[in-house]
């Protein structure tokens, strides 16, 4: 029975290597007659250079022709080299030796060194866990953000869009997440960043204590559209595999903005009309069906921080409407905040945590709102604070709210190498509430 199962399997391998032959390159775009492949396969080119192989992935087809874009650069490319179909799409190799390590999109260690042993293959496209499969978010993670911890609760396998203009502190608060976080693994892809930029947030943001239960991935901003997407599935297979072992991963995206805007360059390549500020319409498909993989599974959870870039500030901005609308909640990070020192610079009245009333006290929730209030009632009455036009006395919540904002932003301040634990940091707010109860 048993040989003759081996028998049947021996007889179902296709043992034949099929190949093509480079037509044309336009562009991005290399097209090539043959070989038979499906959308998303890996085919290596067979440059005129010495044992030079190029991977390419296939992306479209037109007429007879199979249109492919590298991983790489097009140099060494010529009309006529082989083009070998390997009959699957791109799989990398995954394991907890790992840890610690700084690889790129196709899994390989970015220093050149060999990858540790004991590790997997993987594949890094992988479908949604089924919505009726997902347990419910019911218990809260501790990030070490005091602003995040008390005003705006994450629960263990949430998903937050980290809204910013550039040089807000992005990067640095998700250095502080990775840091203080209480989740068992990091796994942090840079998607689209300047390569000074790489060494800065592993050594200054992240540090040797980071690193220490990290796995980063990194696609610079100078290489092709294909890697940076193939960063961000990368990176999102990485924490399927450590959830599907039971971990809670913390899943860190710099920045998502970028991963949409290589799948517009490959949607513009291949002949998409541009929609929506020059997005093409594959754009809209690709962020749910990337952005849904996260969250809670039966085995373990994936708490993912996305963030979006924010072109002069507008929040609704396109990519930043679509990612608000997929994600669990969003922090937005105020530049106006940042220019008074307000570190970390999150509008907590912007920001909103959707599940936290699910994970939370009614206590700690009525608190919440009272300083929301508090911040609120300032906020719409700064103006006529600041150029004399209000008289104190006037109105008893004003008066009120103008003695304690200060506090309050004074106690959601922290240091980028401080932690604080949730219970001390709530427990400085609650004061502060109760202070102004018994006044």
């Amino acid at each position: 029975m048993k040989t003759q199962m081996i028998l049947n399997e021996i007889e179902r391998v296709d043992s034949y290597k099929r190949y093509g032959k480079v037509d044309r390159v336009v562009g991005l775009l290399i097209e090539a007659r043959g070989p038979e492949a499906r959308i998303g396969e890996v085919c290596y080119i067979h440059t005129k250079m010495a044992n030079e192989t190029i991977m390419a992935e296939v992306i479209g087809f037109y007429e007879e022709k199979v249109l492919l874009m590298p991983y790489s650069s097009l140099q060494n490319i010529a009309s006529g080299c082989l083009v070998e179909a390997t009959k699957h799409s791109l799989k990398i190799k995954i394991g907890r030796s790992l840890i610690g390590k700084v690889i790129d999109s196709a899994g390989k260690m970015l220093d050149g060194s060999n990858l540790p042993k004991g590790l997997k293959e993987y594949p890094t496209e992988q479908a949604p866990p089924n919505p009726l499969e997902r347990p419910r978010i019911n218990e809260p993670i501790q990030i070490g953000v005091k602003a995040i911890d008390t005003m705006l609760t994450v629960g263990r396998g949430q998903r937050i869009g980290i809204f910013a203009g550039s040089g807000v502190g992005k990067s640095t608060l998700l250095g502080m997440i990775a840091r203080n976080s209480s989740a068992d693994i990091n796994v942090i892809a840079l998607i689209g960043e300047r390569g000074r930029e790489v060494k800065e947030f592993i050594e200054r943001d992240l540090g040797p204590e980071g690193l220490k239960k990290s796995i980063v991935v990194v696609a610079t901003s100078d290489q092709s559209a294909l890697m940076r997407i193939k960063g961000a599935y990368t990176a999102t297979a990485i924490s399927e595999y450590f959830r599907d072992l039971g971990y809670n991963v913390n899943l860190m995206m710099d920045s998502v903005t970028r991963v949409a805007m290589a799948q517009r360059e490959i949607g513009l390549a291949i002949g998409e009309p541009p929609t929506t500020k020059g997005y093409t319409p594959s754009v809209f498909a690709l962020l749910p069906s990337l952005l849904e993989r996260t969250g809670t599974s039966k085995n373990g959870s994936i708490t993912a921080f996305y963030t979006v870039l924010v072109d002069g500030d507008d929040f609704n901005e396109p990519i930043a409407d679509t990612t608000r609308g997929i994600l669990d909640g969003h922090f937005i990070l105020d530049r106006k905040l940042a220019e008074k020192g307000q570190f970390p610079a999150i509008n907590v009245l912007q920001s909103v945590s959707r599940v936290m009333p699910e994970i939370v006290s009614k206590n700690r929730l009525n608190t919440v709102q009272n300083i929301r209030t508090v911040l609120a009632t300032y906020n719409d009455n700064e103006e006529l604070i600041q150029i004399g036009a209000y008289k104190r006395g006037s109105n008893k919540v004003v008066d009120e709210a103008i003695l304690l904002q200060p506090h309050i932003m004074n106690a959601l301040k922290q240091g980028m190498d401080e932690n604080v634990d949730d219970q001390t940091g709530f427990s400085q707010l609650e004061q502060l509430v109760k202070r102004s109860n018994s006044s």
